[in-house]
Parts: C-alpha cells; sequence; structure tokens
C-alpha cells in the first residue's frame, strides 16, 4: 500500500482503474500543426499523474503517445509564410520543415515538445501517426470500417446530428497527384478503392493494403486506436466531451465498430493565457512548452497541473503571476520537508511535490530565494558569481543550492529579458550617476548616512530608518524614497527599497549618499 492517502486526484483515478484490471495502457496524443503550447501539457501531464500513481500502487501501467503527423494542414497559420497555402491539406509529415533543419512540418513542432517532456521527466512511448499508417498498423481497422460504413455513418448522424451524404466512406484518400487527403471513394471492392480528389479532380485507384493509402477521419481514427493499443485510460479537453462530439460517438464506434470497450475518459479543462484568453496555437493565444520552460524550472511547470483539479481552468501568467506559482512551490516545499505546517489552502502538499518532481524528489531541502527578490538582484549584480556573492551575505549556501540557484538565475534572466512588466526593470548605476538634487534632498541624505551607519543591514531595519529619517527632516515620504532611487538608479523608482539596499551592500550604498552630500 502506498504511504501516502488517496486524496489527490491521480490516486483516486489510479485506484478506480485498479480495480477494474491490473493491467493499463495510458494514452495521449496531439497534432503538430503549429508550436505546441503549454496548455497541451494539461492531457500530457493530466494522463502522466495518473500513470505514475498507477505505478506507485503496484499496477502493471504504460504510457503511449501519438503524434498526429498524417493529419492534413488544415489552413494557412498566422506564424506561417504565405507560400505555405500551397500545401493545405497536405499531411503534416509529408510538408518541408519551416526552418529547413527538421526531415519534415511535423517533426519542427514534435521535436522541441518531445524534448520539452523530457525536462519535465514525462518518457513516453512515441508513435507517430504517418508512420503507424505507412506500416500497415491501421490496416485492420480500415476494412473493419469501410465494411460498415453505413452503421458508422448512422452512429454518427444519430448522435452528432451530422447530414453525412448517402454513399459516404469513413476514409481519406491520399491522392496520387497532388498529394492531399482530400480523395473521395466513389466504388469500393476490396482491396481496390475508387476515388476523385476534392482539391484537384484526379480519378483515380488505390490497394487499400498499400501503407499510407489514406487515413480515417478522427471520429473514426480514435475509437481505432484504442483497440489498437489496447488503451485503457484517456483524458481530453472538454470540447471533446461535449454533447455530440467526438467522445460521444467514439465509444459508440468503439463497441458496435471495433467490438472494444473504450477506455475511462477524463475530461480536463483549458489553459488560459492572463488576460488572453484559452490557449490555441492556431490564433497565436500561446505560449509553447518549450518557452514557458526557459521562465520557471520544470519542477514549477508539473506543479501547477499537479496542484489543481483537472476539471478547474488555468490562469497562466507570464507577468508578475509567475512569482506567486513559483512562492506557491516553494511554500509546498517547505511543509515536505517539514520546514512549515500544511494549512487549509495546501491541500494533500506532500502528494503534490512528489508528482511535482520530473525525476527524483531531493534528498534535502534546498535552500529557496524567492523569485522576486531573485528578480532584483539578478539586476543588481553584472554576472551570476555577483549574484551568488550578494545572496551569500545574508545566506550560507551550500553547492548543492548554488546549482539550483543558476538554473533559476538564467530563467530569471530570461524572462526579464523578454516577459517582465517594463516597471520592475532598472539598471544600476556603479559608478555615480550625472543627476541634480535639491537641497532638502541632501539634507535628508546627510541624516539618512548616520542612520544607516548604525543600524545592521537588515531590509526591514533599512525601510524603518529611511521612514524615520523622512519624518524627521521633513521632507515628504514619497520624495525621501525617490531621492534614495534617483541615486542608485537615476530614476524616481524601483523594487522595494528595503531588499534593494540590502542587496546592494552596506558599504556601497553609504559611498553612493557619500557622493551626494
Amino acid at each position: 500500500m502506498p504511504s501516502f492517502s488517496l486524496v489527490h486526484w491521480a490516486d483516486v483515478v489510479a485506484q478506480k482503474l485498479a480495480e477494474k484490471k491490473r493491467k493499463h495502457v495510458l494514452a495521449t496524443a496531439i497534432t503538430p500543426s503549429g508550436p505546441i503550447h503549454v496548455g497541451n501539457l494539461r492531457e500530457i501531464l493530466t494522463t502522466e499523474a495518473v500513470y505514475r500513481a498507477l505505478k506507485d500502487i503496484g499496477i502493471k501501467a504504460k504510457l503511449i503517445y501519438i503524434g498526429d503527423t498524417f493529419d492534413p494542414l488544415r489552413k494557412l497559420y498566422p506564424f506561417l509564410p504565405a507560400h505555405y497555402e500551397k500545401y493545405i491539406g497536405m499531411p503534416l509529415s509529408e510538408i518541408p520543415c519551416p526552418c529547413d533543419k527538421h526531415e519534415n512540418y511535423a517533426t519542427h513542432f514534435l521535436e522541441p515538445f518531445l524534448e520539452s517532456l523530457r525536462e519535465i521527466g514525462v518518457k513516453p512511448e512515441v508513435y507517430l501517426a504517418h508512420e503507424l499508417y505507412k506500416k500497415g498498423v491501421y490496416n485492420d481497422s480500415i476494412k473493419i470500417a469501410l465494411d460498415k460504413s453505413e452503421k458508422i455513418r448512422e452512429i454518427i448522424k444519430k448522435i452528432s446530428q451530422r447530414d453525412l451524404p448517402a454513399g459516404w466512406m469513413p476514409f481519406n484518400i491520399l491522392c496520387k497527384k497532388c498529394g492531399r487527403m482530400d480523395g473521395e471513394i466513389k466504388k469500393y471492392e476490396y482491396p481496390m478503392a475508387t476515388y476523385i480528389c476534392k482539391s484537384c479532380k484526379y480519378e483515380g485507384e488505390t490497394d487499400l493494403r498499400e501503407g499510407g493509402a489514406g487515413k480515417l477521419p478522427w471520429r473514426v481514427d480514435w475509437p481505432a486506436r484504442w483497440k489498437i493499443f489496447n488503451v485503457t485510460f484517456e483524458a481530453f479537453g472538454k470540447d471533446h466531451a461535449a454533447s455530440g462530439s467526438s467522445w460521444d460517438t467514439g465509444r459508440v464506434i468503439s463497441k458496435e465498430i471495433f467490438e472494444y470497450e473504450p477506455p475511462m475518459p477524463f475530461v480536463y479543462e483549458f489553459i488560459h493565457l492572463k488576460g488572453r484568453g484559452a490557449m490555441h496555437g492556431s490564433t497565436g493565444i500561446a505560449v509553447s512548452a518549450e518557452e514557458v520552460l526557459k521562465i520557471i524550472p520544470p519542477e514549477v511547470l508539473r506543479f501547477l497541473f499537479m496542484k489543481y483539479e483537472p476539471n478547474r481552468h488555468i490562469e497562466f501568467d507570464t507577468g508578475y503571476g509567475l512569482f506567486d506559482l513559483v512562492d506557491e512551490y516553494d511554500r509546498y516545499e517547505k511543509i515536505y520537508f517539514g520546514i512549515e505546517e500544511e494549512t487549509t489552502g495546501t491541500k494533500d502538499a506532500k502528494r503534490v511535490y512528489e508528482l511535482s518532481q520530473p525525476y527524483k524528489k531531493p534528498s534535502e531541502f534546498p535552500k529557496t530565494i524567492p523569485y522576486r527578490h531573485l528578480a532584483v538582484v539578478s539586476q543588481i549584480g553584472r554576472n551570476f558569481d555577483e549574484v551568488v556573492e550578494i545572496l551569500g551575505r545574508k545566506e550560507n549556501l551550500k553547492k548543492y543550492d548554488i546549482n539550483r540557484l543558476k538554473e533559476r538565475y538564467e530563467k530569471i534572466v530570461y524572462w526579464l529579458r523578454n516577459y517582465s512588466p517594463e516597471e520592475i526593470k532598472f539598471k544600476l548605476y556603479y559608478e555615480k550617476p550625472d543627476i541634480f538634487l535639491e537641497e532638502e534632498e541632501r539634507f535628508f541624505l546627510s541624516e539618512l548616512k548616520k542612520k544607516f551607519e548604525e543600524i545592521d543591514w537588515d531590509a526591514e531595519k533599512i525601510h524603518t530608518v529611511i521612514h524615520e529619517t523622512s519624518k524627521k527632516t521633513g521632507i515628504k515620504t514619497k520624495k525621501a524614497f525617490e531621492t534614495v532611487y534617483k541615486i542608485m538608479l537615476a530614476k524616481k523608482n524601483g523594487p522595494r527599497a528595503g531588499y534593494f539596499l540590502q542587496s546592494l551592500g552596506k558599504n556601497f550604498v553609504l559611498k553612493r549618499v557619500e557622493e551626494f552630500i
């Protein structure tokens, strides 16, 4: 039995699966028609969490990923050059790579995504649909579907209310002339099919026993692969679960056409990009998985999905919300190592933390520098060594801590360069800036220097002394803080003054103040 309670959603699902049978295949799939965004990760990480939970209770499980590389290009997406319009309708696997560095269009988007999966600790068995079709893996399913095409048409028409024409066949032929997946079967007598291409009007004949002759439409392809791979669990977005959608038709087709019990379904909500709506690669409202891993550590990205029930939508924020996400992960880490107590808002914290680790759990508590503070310090230090030196004044950093700090430092630097709001950015003047100060500002600084010389160099004490000195000298508090920022940054605002000045070091601050009085 596991050492954890069955409270986390992944463990609850795993237990239900375990009660049905002792061996499972969990499937996930994505069409690489464009950059595979972080929202797509919800499907994969939801499935992978259940996979881990099954293994934790001693159940045999296999995790598979199917890249839908044989799907046709639907349209000219905003990120594609205009000349790609000529490839619309062609299978993704047969379209040239946009950067000329990959085998084809599909692998151009798929390879960086699979690398992201490795980084977050997801290692499925990978299958590519165009290879499956070309190897003949789908051949039996194709014959079954065509032989029972009238029954499939009735199922789809009844459940989805789609008006399919008489004689409709559930198979799209790959046209031998134009290369588009647009051939419509006009005559079928296994193993031969006569077709007409809706794109180029070519009329031809194809042998269905040849691999890659065409592709089953999605509503039939999906249940066919359940049987091919013996799938017992699959998570999918709420669009597939809507009334009359592909799940509703798929489960019936699975039972009545392919004579296979459909897998346990698990519906998840979409990921929203804060302020812009649900993520969709085709609309440009998305951030790719590999891009997100440049701004937060892999364990924090996993945490985002492990913490929330899959039926809750998530607002992903590449701005200040990133600080809150990392801080929350750090709090769960402290609970796991017994540094803090679990509270109502940190439900099942230890299990969430375990499932958030890409590979193995840390053997000791890693010292954590808050992301907000690191964002400030990384702009003060001119390189990583200087950042370590600054933080080392207050923290006893071991080699283990420094290795983790370096990863976070590199990600926060990338975030500052590409995503951070402008107001958080600043430039520290290591030499005296050329600015003008009024007499009252200079007087304030002369009194502030005396106070600074007397106190321990602590953020809260620094902040308090600035307040007290502003009252004593009669300068408005707002102007007092502006004066401090001006002599350091040559502008009237900056990061929280106490932590900022603490990070600069007492000697640096006293020397700079002295230069202006």
